[in-house]
This record gives C-alpha cells, sequence and structure tokens, in this order.
C-alpha cells in the first residue's frame, strides 16, 4: 500500500481571507504536482482532506488529475491540531492506496508516527504543495519512497 501525505497549496493570510484559500501561486503550484503526480503514474482510491478550504481546493485539483470525475472526501481528524493516532489507526486499516492533503503541524506529527513510532520525531519538512510517499510492507511497517515539492519540477 502507498501513502501519498501532501500539505495544502500556498495560502493566504488569515487577515487577508478569514477562509484562507489558494493563492494564485498556490494554486498554480499544486497544478504542476498534479500533473507531475499523473505523469509518473500515481493513482489512489481516495483523496482526503481536512475541509478546511486551502485543503479542500487543493485535493480538488489533485483529484482533477488523478481521479476525473471523483470527488475528494472530507474526513475529520486532519485539522492542523487533530490527534493523530486517530488517523494512525485508520491509516494501518487501509489496503488501497489513498492520499491525504493536510496541515503542518498534524502532517509533521502523523509522518513521524508512522516512520519513527513517536509524533516528537522530526523526519521531513513538509512545504506547501509538497507530497511524500509512503510505502507500507507486509509487516506494516512505513518507509519513504520518494518527496517531491513544487519548485524542483
Amino acid at each position: 500500500m502507498k501513502l501519498y501525505l501532501m500539505q495544502h497549496g500556498r495560502s493566504v493570510t488569515k487577515e487577508e481571507d478569514p477562509e484562507r484559500p489558494l493563492t494564485g501561486q498556490g494554486v498554480g503550484e499544486v497544478i504542476k504536482i498534479a500533473e507531475f503526480l499523473g505523469k509518473i503514474g500515481v493513482t489512489v482510491s481516495r483523496v482526503l482532506h481536512s475541509g478546511k478550504t486551502r485543503a479542500k481546493q487543493t485535493a480538488e485539483i489533485i483529484i482533477s488529475r488523478l481521479n476525473p470525475g471523483e470527488d475528494p472526501v472530507e474526513q475529520k481528524g486532519l485539522s492542523p491540531m487533530d490527534d493523530v493516532k486517530d488517523c494512525f489507526d485508520q491509516i494501518n486499516g487501509l489496503e488501497h492506496d489513498i492520499m491525504i492533503i493536510g496541515h503542518l503541524p498534524h502532517l509533521n506529527r502523523l509522518i513521524s508516527l508512522l516512520i519513527a513510532g513517536s509524533e516528537s520525531i522530526s523526519v521531513v519538512a513538509f512545504q506547501h504543495g509538497g507530497v511524500v510517499c509512503l510505502s507500507r510492507n507486509n509487516e506494516l511497517h512505513w518507509s519513504i519512497s520518494w518527496m517531491v515539492a513544487p519548485e524542483i519540477i
């Protein structure tokens, strides 16, 4: 199984707009990542997001390139300060490749728990619009397969 963790694209500040939609640059970067993922053959059964505007917009762009005709799914427990243990348990019970589009510090804590077994160990530095691909083996151990950020493609 593969798990793709993605930080939402760049968004406006809370002062500019309390809903914090993606900026024009953020939209462009997410489109670039989505097209790259399509070119390298990434497929997912579902794209999950927190429900926050910036994550939902990111999910809509991604799914339009990877699973046209499907809708992204709003999932509780993916907001910035949510406990990662529930998400961890749900992920370990899945059999199909999925993508989670979320926020910091939640994504940092989740990947740390999956890879190192502790939320407090720093494993990667997410970037807006960046994706980390994790692979799970038969013993339910996770490893980082690759990561990509908009500025390197």
